[in-house]
C-alpha cells in the first residue's frame, strides 16, 4: 500500500472547496460582466490559498479572511452577493493580494464597470 503524501495544508482544501460553492451558487443568478468578476474572484482567491499554504500564519490568515468576506458577506436579502458586495471583495481581495506581494493576481474591473482611474479621471491628473 502506497501511501501519498499531501502536499496542501488540511485548511486549504476547505477554503476552496467554499470559493467553489460559493462561485456555483453565484453562477445560478449572476450573468455578464458580475459573473465574470465573481469567477476572477474566485481565480485569485484559489491561487492565492494554494500558495500560501506554507506561509507564515499572518498571511494564510489574510487569505482566509478574503475568502470569508467573498463567501460570506451578505449585503442583500436574497442568497446570493449584490453587485455592491462583489466589488466590496473585489476590493478585500486586491488589497490582500498586494499586501502578499502577488499583484499578478490582481482582479481588475469588469468591462462594463470603469476601472478606478476611468471612475474618477480628476484624481489621475497632476495639477
Amino acid at each position: 500500500m502506497t501511501v501519498e503524501k499531501r502536499i496542501a495544508e488540511p485548511g486549504t482544501d476547505v477554503l476552496i472547496r467554499k470559493v467553489d460553492g460559493h462561485l456555483a451558487a453565484l453562477r445560478t443568478g449572476l450573468t455578464g460582466a458580475d459573473l465574470e468578476l465573481a469567477e476572477r474572484l474566485a481565480r485569485a482567491l484559489r491561487e492565492l490559498v494554494g500558495s500560501t499554504a506554507q506561509a507564515s500564519a499572518a498571511d494564510r490568515g489574510q487569505v482566509r479572511a478574503a475568502v470569508h468576506f467573498f463567501v460570506l458577506r451578505r449585503e442583500s436579502r436574497g442568497r446570493l452577493l449584490s453587485v455592491r458586495s462583489l466589488a466590496a471583495a473585489q476590493r478585500v481581495v486586491n488589497r490582500v493580494v498586494l499586501q502578499l506581494g502577488r499583484p499578478d493576481l490582481l482582479v481588475e474591473a469588469g468591462r462594463d464597470r470603469p476601472a478606478r482611474e476611468e471612475a474618477h479621471p480628476e484624481d489621475a491628473t497632476v495639477r
